[in-house]
């Protein structure tokens, strides 16, 4: 992606009612709870490593959103964290006190939150009428002013103020967030 193609701007797009069910689903929600949001449209992004021209663009780090689950599927967490920083599914498992913790599939993904891989997003949660999913925030990115995220598809991202995902959205979704500590891996360890 070249970021000279790339344009940030405020709130929901003009074509919004050419957009997917559930990106439109997510300007309503935004909208109706006065949650202020500024935009950039771009190529599919599969991963944080193709979104670095979107964070300049949009000025702020897109964060993870990983879905994971027990070996049961008994237990899904929804962590969002700084997208740069290592996952190490060992240690938000010892954090949350449950057994190993995998990535979800994509039938759990969209059965719970209605999205694909690569869209995994905390707007998501509006589909998880069954409060399924609990949701943890890594401490950096619950104290950072901004963060950026998918509204349900990875062809656009959101800048939203952090103090009204936690003040507003997540209240209006009957959400609260369980705030951790991710450390960072010790030089030498992989990252599983």
């Amino acid at each position: 992606m070249q970021n000279t193609k790339l344009a940030r701007c405020e709130g929901r797009p003009a074509d919004a009612a050419n957009r997917l069910p559930s990106e439109q689903a997510c300007y309503e929600l935004l909208d109706k709870l006065g949650i202020s949001y500024e935009r950039v449209d771009h190529e599919p992004a599969f991963s944080i490593e193709m979104c670095a021209d979107i964070e300049e663009v949009i000025d702020c780090e897109i964060a993870k959103n990983l879905l994971l689950c027990n070996r049961q599927k008994t237990e899904f967490w929804l962590l969002v964290m700084p997208g740069r920083k290592p996952f190490r599914t060992k240690d938000f498992s010892k954090i949350v006190e449950s057994s190993r913790l995998s990535f979800a599939d994509a039938d759990d993904m969209f059965r719970l939150l209605g999205l694909s891989p690569g869209s995994v997003s905390i707007l998501g949660l509006m589909n998880d009428k069954n409060k399924t999913v609990r949701l943890a925030f890594d401490r950096e990115t619950a104290q950072s002013e901004h963060f950026g995220c998918h509204p349900c598809i990875n062809t656009s991202s959101l800048r939203l103020r952090t103090c009204e995902v936690f003040d507003k959205l997540l209240p209006a979704l009957g959400y609260s967030a369980r705030i951790v500590e991710l450390p960072l891996p010790c030089e030498g360890s992989s990252a599983e």
